[in-house]
């Protein structure tokens, strides 16, 4: 059940989720809540527990009352500018094209707070290159149109004013940008080329996870075509392109990994962490081999078609190599 805005809620733990912690109950509880939030309510004591306050790894035993008394309405929080190094593909007065590495998240998340959490990501850097960018998201979202995971590497738009944000952000809606992907995965696909369409939500077990295996989720379509099957000693790969219609959260991970071919380096998804070898020590990728390699969308003030491509990172042409040759 979602947390209704101002209105308290109130429920009894069944035995069955003896054992369970007590932020971990609440975030089955209140799907549309992310765990970090429900941890600020309790450490608000907004959150009691037979009228108590109560600590998030609380071990409930099964019979307690708990009451949520209200929604926890944080400080709003602007990002920080730092000084990052950025790989700017383009800019002029409306937009900037980004090559984005792996392991920089976009922006930081709603749990959020003025320390590290805050800091070292695109957003930052961006505000230090920029100064001003546009102000449609709130405080730690400016001038972000879409998004890629932290793992994920490649292009990204961003908007520097608000009239651009608006117009980039009305050609997404309307599916006209084009995003191209190069990821690896594992196995051979039967397949040369085809489409995913199912849906996704979050998985109500895992929250850091999306799935398709629940009903009611959000449209995502998905298409893919084989670059290349590589087969070395370290097993099976297929080199693939892959193209999105939709953004939604951990999408290509998901769509591929629901077909059993995970993403190389996609732990979430059940890739290996290291990839034995029929002979010599494993090898590992310390993130997911997906790189958004081309992007393809027309210019919010003047309407020009706008095509930017870049090549894998150095990290994962060296992985390629390593196990084509192998």
């Amino acid at each position: 059940m979602p947390l209704p805005p101002a209105i308290p809620l109130t429920c009894t733990v069944p035995p069955e989720s003896a054992g369970k912690r007590l932020d971990q109950f609440l975030a089955t509880h209140l799907s549309e809540t992310s765990r970090a939030r429900i941890q600020q309510l309790i450490q608000q004591q907004n959150v009691l527990v037979n009228d108590a306050a109560a600590k998030p790894s609380l071990r409930l035993r099964g019979g307690e009352r708990i009451t949520v008394s209200g929604p926890f309405h944080p400080p709003p929080l602007r990002a920080i500018p730092e000084e990052i190094p950025l790989d700017i593909v383009y800019e002029d007065d409306d937009l900037a094209v980004v090559n984005k590495p792996a392991g920089m998240m976009v922006h930081a998340g709603a749990g959020a707070t003025e320390d590290q959490r805050n800091r070292g990501t695109l957003v930052n850097a961006l505000l230090h290159r920029f100064g001003q960018l546009s102000a449609v998201g709130d405080g730690l979202r400016p001038g972000i149109v879409h998004r890629l995971d932290k793992a994920t590497s490649g292009l990204i738009v961003v908007a520097k004013n608000d009239e651009a944000h608006r117009r980039l952000a009305t050609q997404f809606a309307k599916r006209q940008v084009k995003k191209t992907y190069l990821a690896l995965v594992h196995g051979w696909l039967k397949q040369d080329r085809g489409t995913i369409s199912t849906s996704i939500s979050r998985d109500r077990a895992r929250r850091t996870r999306m799935t398709t295996r629940t009903s009611g989720g959000r449209e995502a379509i998905t298409h893919y075509a084989v670059q290349k099957r590589i087969e070395s000693k370290y097993g099976k790969f297929t080199l693939l392109e892959v193209r999105i219609d939709t953004g939604r959260t951990h999408q290509i991970r998901v769509h591929l990994a629901s077909l059993h071919h995970p993403v190389v380096g996609d732990t979430l998804y059940g890739a290996p962490r290291e990839i034995n070898a029929k002979q010599g020590p494993p090898i590992s990728l310390p993130r997911n081999f997906l790189h958004a390699a081309a992007l393809q969308l027309q210019h919010p003030r003047t309407g020009e078609l706008l095509s930017f491509s870049r090549p894998l990172p150095r990290e994962l042409a060296d992985f390629l190599v390593q196990i084509t040759l192998a």
